[in-house]
């Protein structure tokens, strides 16, 4: 690879003739290193660029022992090769990065807050500034200075210059690898911003568009802004405006009105789940009651649709109310078949050892301690030789 690599000298570049110099596999995943790429390595809290080698697609491109390697879905030959971009991808990355710059130029230089980490993630990026908190309002004063700048479309450059150089310019950060050596890459935000990065940026901030910040949360003692810029703070505003032209005609009212109606009906709704619950155990103590004053002393009953839970309490109802009967019941909820014994303490029946006979005649498994066993069967079609035997355990 030169000693520039493309992606560096034009990042407007979308499609280069090249050379795969070597190729080989890692984990199962074929790569190949390339005498020159349009293809951005991950690094800097940016990610990696996609894109085709010829009939390969580019899963990652990754630094490894000085070179970059490229990360396919199949394997490719040594020899001259068409590399594309997936320039929308790498687009979108040119504008978070760009924004992330001018964010953290606007934070530092106008409100005195550093900037120490950066993260461009696939919906929303983000910067960590060493401030504990920020207010709604320093949010919004933020974000202004910031759409002043986009709206002065500064020049945004980058250049390579000898460490000596650098030491003598005014550049906002020299974090670099331990051993580094060689010459410094710098992005400059005509007027603004000097920083050494290596990530890819657009040629101007009328390019990025607009910057909208979302959101904070505390972070290592920092605060944590969340932030989209450019295309996709235009897809999210279109995903907003059609969710809410879904809840506008689902509710019946404005924009201005949603919160307010959407927390009446969620208030309404809590109300209706729980006189639900309350009519559900008033039905139940009914049913129990009902059950238990059955002949003998075994109940037994399927109930459709039941779940576990629900024929729990249940049985434990009805053996509370008749402590010297025995409850089973059955349930076939979504196809599964499901059974609950129960006996009151005046019963006689063992439980557990009992449970484990029915659940092995119904070709299932199950377990419990006490007086109730729960489990699962494989069918339900012995049923009556399950009910046969219960009635012989209880004696009835």
């Amino acid at each position: 690879m030169s000693t520039i690599p493309a992606y560096e000298r034009d990042p407007y570049l979308t499609e280069l003739e090249t050379t795969v110099l070597e190729v080989g596999e890692t984990g199962g995943t074929p790569w190949a290193v390339l005498a020159d790429t349009i293809l951005y390595p991950e690094g800097g809290g940016q990610p990696a660029d996609h894109g085709w080698l010829g009939d390969a697609t580019v899963l990652d491109v990754q630094k490894h022992d000085g070179s970059v390697r490229h990360l396919l879905d199949r394997p490719v030959a040594v020899g001259p090769v068409t590399l594309r971009l997936d320039w929308a991808r790498r687009f979108d990355h040119m504008q978070q990065h760009t924004g992330q710059h001018l964010l953290t130029a606007v934070a530092l230089g106008r409100l005195g807050w550093r900037t120490t980490a950066f993260h461009l993630g696939p919906v929303l990026s983000d910067i960590e500034l060493d401030v504990p908190a920020l207010s709604a309002q320093q949010l919004d004063a933020l974000e202004e200075v910031v759409a002043a700048e986009i709206r002065a479309a500064r020049p945004v450059r980058a250049r390579r210059v000898s460490q000596e150089e650098a030491a003598t310019l005014q550049v906002r950060s020299r974090m670099l690898p331990e051993g580094f050596s060689g010459d410094l890459r710098l992005v400059e935000i005509d007027g603004i911003d000097l920083n050494t990065c290596g990530g890819t940026h657009v040629g101007s901030l009328a390019e990025v568009e607009a910057l909208k910040l979302i959101g904070t949360e505390p972070m290592r003692g920092g605060t944590r802004v969340f932030f989209v810029a450019g295309g996709r703070l235009r897809r999210r505003l279109g995903a907003h405006e059609a969710r809410n032209a879904t809840l506008r005609t689902i509710s019946g009212t404005g924009d201005d009105e949603l919160a307010d109606i959407l927390r009446l009906k969620l208030e309404q709704l809590t109300d209706a789940h729980r006189r639900v619950r309350q009519l559900a155990e008033e039905l139940a103590g009914a049913q129990a009651e009902a059950l238990a004053a059955r002949p003998g002393v075994l109940v037994e009953t399927h109930l459709e649709g039941r779940d576990t839970a629900s024929l729990q309490r249940l049985a434990r109802a009805i053996v509370a109310a008749a402590p010297a009967k025995v409850a089973l019941l059955t349930s076939s909820p979504g196809g599964v078949h499901l059974l609950v014994l129960a006996a009151g303490d005046a019963s006689p029946v063992d439980v557990v050892g009992t449970g484990k006979e029915l659940v092995t005649m119904l070709d299932g498994r199950g377990g419990g301690s006490g007086r109730l066993f729960q489990g699962k069967a494989g069918s339900l079609a012995r049923r009556t030789e399950a009910v046969a035997l219960l009635v012989q355990r209880a004696g009835s």
